[in-house]
């Protein structure tokens, strides 16, 4: 028997929709609701192998949400796979799950993608919204950091989109090895490096940044992220609220914002330092 960690968090039945979209952006590619003791519901999902790295996902929790983990059998939880469809990010950009056969539409891109335990299929708002900017942006640049990669689907649009060289970094041990197998999966393995190096140790500046990753980590890492974005560059960040960001621009100040996309109530914000006037 194949065996997964699965993260059970444990919320009031009223916050199982602010749960479920809090398990969406850390990761999760389907979520399970079931009823619990006392009012609450237990939201289930598949997110990372440690409690320490599940949590680091999830952000701080309120007081009255309970999270554990639980190790069960696989099989069953690999049944979402046979529901997930292509998704079209631009309209010459598909993100296709690898086991899907090729659309094959003339003069349109696809990256076919094996998520693992990782996050970043391109089905959630976030990721379609961070591989859009990705993908309008990348192609003007030598180096792109994927900061919290995940699958890696970001870093491959924005080599398929013309960018030099792409750096994936990602606290979970399981990140590296299935982004290097998605990059060679779409013939872009020589210009990815993929690593558990967390950003405080990233020396390098790069020409576009991307964090889609939710806003109290964007806020803790707020000052490296302005680090490592060159005074040319541009810096994306999602995993935010369309209605409720203004905290996490704060923290990103004196980066401006020079664009923001929505959809489905979540935005992705473009910024660049002072000074520099983006075009396009």
């Amino acid at each position: 028997m194949t065996e997964v960690v699965v993260t059970v968090l444990t919320v009031p039945a009223g916050d199982a929709e602010l749960g479920a979209d809090r398990m969406m952006v850390a990761g999760a590619f389907a979520v399970e609701e079931r009823p619990a003791e006392r009012g609450r519901v237990a939201l289930r999902s598949v997110l990372a192998d440690s409690e320490a790295v599940t949590r680091e996902r999830l952000g701080v929790l309120p007081s009255d949400w309970s999270l554990h983990l639980e190790r069960v059998d696989a099989t069953p939880l690999d049944s979402w796979r046979g529901f997930v469809e292509a998704i079209r990010v631009a309209p010459d950009l598909v993100v296709r799950p690898a086991w899907l056969p090729p659309l094959n539409e003339h003069r349109v891109n696809e990256v076919a993608v094996e998520p693992g335990s990782t996050f970043g299929l391109g089905d959630h708002p976030t990721t379609r919204l961070s591989a859009a900017a990705v993908w309008r942006l990348g192609g003007r640049c030598r180096s792109v950091l994927d900061v919290g990669s995940g699958s890696g689907v970001l870093a491959i649009v924005a080599l398929l989109a013309g960018a030099g060289m792409a750096t994936a970094i990602d606290i979970s041990e399981a990140s590296p090895g299935v982004v290097l197998a998605n990059a060679r999966r779409n013939g872009v393995d020589d210009r990815v490096a993929a690593s558990t190096t967390r950003l405080a140790d990233v020396e390098e500046q790069f020409d576009l940044v991307v964090a889609n990753i939710l806003a109290p980590a964007l806020i803790e890492l707020a000052a490296d992220l302005q680090r490592v974005t060159d005074a040319n560059g541009a810096l994306v960040v999602s995993g935010v609220l369309a209605a409720r960001h203004d905290h996490v621009l704060d923290a990103l100040a004196p980066m401006r914002v020079v664009r923001t996309d929505v959809l489905d109530g979540w935005a992705a914000i473009e910024l660049r330092h002072p000074g520099h006037e983006a075009t396009g």
